[in-house]
């Protein structure tokens, strides 16, 4: 049987890698809509990697202070 910080932490990765996927939809649904092009949808899915690497460091960091 897992403890309970097992299970958050688990669940925290899995959870939170739905929710970049499902990000992804969404800024994939955006640019096709809009009619971005090919520089309109790199620049939307490089704004969402930032916000995913910046997420990234943040652990890192985390890891490394603690």
């Amino acid at each position: 049987m897992m403890d309970i910080a097992t299970v958050e932490t688990v669940s925290t990765q899995v959870l939170i890698s739905a929710l970049v996927l499902f990000m992804g939809f969404i800024v994939y649904d955006l640019a096709k809509k809009s009619k971005a092009g090919k520089l309109g949808t790199m620049i939307l899915f490089g704004a969402l990697c930032l916000g995913v690497l910046g997420f990234l460091i943040k652990i890192v960091i985390y890891e490394v202070i603690i």
